[in-house]
């Protein structure tokens, strides 16, 4: 019996961190479309890829419940000025998931701040595209997760 327990132990340790890095993987994927949508002054598409967001979202169980709801309140969004507050709702919940289960945002997937907007999101690494200010401000900005 103990070397039942003693393999299963070891075949959770290793499938436990794959998972870990795979969790927010489907949820980022439409984040990042919105994200780049908002900065280009445009909710065209939102409504669909909002509603992937919480579909991956239901996946991730009663932690991605914030997630979920969030994201449902950016698909009922009707302008651009709606869509961004509910955008700012939808990337501190995913943060918060993130911070609280230590799941990666995703490779190459940045923490960023605009200081004249007071808020953050998250995008790919490279130039900043700010999703609040769009071209107004687009490059307003800057990465806080410590890399590069």
């Amino acid at each position: 019996m103990r070397g039942v327990l003693s393999a299963v132990a070891a075949v959770l340790l290793c499938v436990a961190p794959a998972y870990a890095q795979d969790t927010l993987a489907p949820v980022m994927g439409p984040y990042l479309k919105i994200q780049e949508m908002l900065a280009a002054d445009s909710i065209s598409g939102l409504g669909e890829q909002s509603t992937e967001v919480s579909r991956a979202a239901v996946a991730l169980g009663p932690r991605g419940a914030e997630i979920v709801s969030a994201s449902k309140t950016l698909t009922g969004a009707g302008s651009i000025t709606t869509a961004r507050q509910a955008f700012s709702s939808l990337t501190t919940a995913i943060f918060k998931y993130a911070d609280a289960t230590k799941a990666p945002l995703g490779p190459g997937i940045r923490r960023t701040y605009c200081p004249m907007e007071k808020k953050s999101w998250a995008q790919k690494d490279g130039q900043i595209a700010n999703p609040y200010a769009g071209k107004k401000m687009l490059r307003c900005g800057e990465f806080t997760d410590g890399k590069g």
